[in-house]
């Protein structure tokens, strides 16, 4: 087993650093030496090791300059200091500043070895943390936002000032933008990193049991409830309970919402007792919240403590710079993901993806691009962004002189759309080369039905 590990033994005292060498040998370690400070720098520098065992005392210099250098360049590497000059001050000193152990002299064969293990275990240690902490990066790259546009740009500071607060933030924006990315990157920037992220999908939860699915149910407070149940806003205590598609929220969880918002307790189903949780609460919408309000569909007083500081996040259309940054992030991404040899797209197929209006957003344009991974099918990409491109050829609308109503033209386009496909949605939106997403959303901003 020792034969593998490689020992640097730093002393400028010839008869004790053959000593210290002759002990370490004996014990089948591999062993080098060096007489100084310098001297040891070089050998690191050419040369893997584990662990440097070092003198205090050595020279001009000393082994707590050694020592500074090893964590500035090789910060995994074990490090003990030993010294005949033993003081509770050199001893503090050094551990300050990194060493493993002290060992003072002089020491026991016993003493040596087992000061010699433990800076081992503390390199084996640090060299999994380095580990674990480049692939916590790499997954937090993955989820992670990406995007140097200005509109981004101001995402990024937003969640960088909100990260270290507890502020309720309400993240705006279309479907497939990254509401719940910007989420994450909130939780994962702030002092709750390490406790529970717990997302939530509003408009998924049957509203039978929505209540006891939140807020948790006392055993027997309705038929089938064997056992005291759980909610997910109790599971969430310490961390960040993230509320997508708040918009879809019923009336009564509204009101239980605006309860625990103001006053930080939850009551389980059954019970009469307040529960006290400690929860940052970041709500997503892809609604109008101000229009659901005017409507009577959602709560006032929900809707103000909910957007204490919004986050709006951009369209895809609306940084285009992105558009060619993000699609070699998911090439890079999808590729990794499985196991493919990553492609190389044309410039003309990057054009193309810079003309598309991108209607699904950024989660479309992973899509598409995890399809041209698995396939390395350029053309079906390019077929695939042709048949909902924009084109100039065919949609040859002159602005008029006067100004006009954009809203009012949007409202008027969906509307003719639906009616000349006698209601049929899936049509209205091919036809208007749209998504059927993205028309069902805009279908319900300006609240048409079949029969506009």
């Amino acid at each position: 087993m020792n034969e593998n590990v490689n020992i640097l033994v730093v002393e400028d005292e010839p008869d004790q650093r053959a000593l210290i060498c002759d002990i370490l040998s004996a014990s089948n370690f591999n062993i080098s030496s060096a007489e100084s400070v310098e001297q040891a720098i070089l050998l690191i520098k050419k040369q893997s090791f584990d662990v440097v065992f070092s003198d205090w005392k050595l020279g001009t210099l000393s082994g707590l300059d050694l020592l500074n250098y090893v964590r500035r360049n090789v910060p995994e590497l074990g490090f003990i200091i030993a010294t005949a000059y033993s003081t509770i001050n050199h001893a503090v000193t050094a551990l300050q500043q990194g060493a493993d152990d002290y060992l003072p002299k002089p020491f026991k064969r016993q003493e040596l070895l087992l000061t010699i293990d433990k800076a081992l275990k503390a390199q084996q240690l640090r060299r999994k943390n380095t580990s674990l902490t480049a692939q916590l990066s790499e997954q937090k790259q993955l989820i992670g936002l990406v995007g140097k546009a200005p509109c981004m740009q101001k995402v990024y500071q937003r969640i960088d000032k909100l990260s270290a607060t507890n502020a309720t933030v309400l993240i705006l924006g279309e479907s497939g933008t990254g509401k719940e990315l910007a989420a994450r990157a909130l939780h994962d920037s702030s002092n709750r990193c390490l406790e529970k992220f717990i997302a939530i999908n509003c408009g998924a939860i049957a509203e039978s049991i929505a209540e006891a699915e939140l807020f948790g149910a006392e055993k027997g407070a309705y038929t089938g409830a064997n056992i005291t149940k759980i909610g997910r806003f109790e599971a969430a205590n310490h961390g960040t309970l993230f509320l997508d598609e708040i918009g879809e929220l019923s009336p009564s969880l509204q009101a239980h919402l605006l309860r625990f918002l103001q006053e930080g307790c939850i009551t389980r189903l059954g019970s009469n007792q307040e529960l006290k949780l400690d929860i940052r609460v970041i709500a997503a919408t892809h609604k109008d919240l101000e229009y659901e309000v005017q409507q009577g569909g959602f709560r006032e007083d929900l809707y103000y403590r909910l957007n204490v500081v919004p986050i709006k996040m951009p369209a895809l259309r609306e940084r285009q710079q992105d558009i060619g940054v993000l699609t070699e992030h998911f090439i890079q991404v999808h590729s990794k993901q499985h196991n493919c040899q990553v492609p190389t797209l044309s410039s003309k197929a990057y054009r193309k993806l810079l003309d598309y209006h991108w209607p699904g957003n950024v989660r479309e344009l992973s899509n598409k691009i995890e399809r041209f991974v698995l396939l390395s099918d350029e053309e079906e990409l390019n077929l695939n962004v042709n048949n909902n491109a924009l084109s100039n050829k065919q949609f040859n609308f002159k602005m008029p002189a006067e100004s006009f109503c954009w809203e009012l033209f949007e409202r008027d386009c969906l509307a003719q759309s639906l009616k000349l496909h006698q209601g049929n949605r899936t049509k209205a939106a091919k036809y208007l080369q749209m998504s059927y997403k993205a028309f069902l959303y805009r279908l319900e901003k300006f609240q048409l039905n079949n029969n506009d």
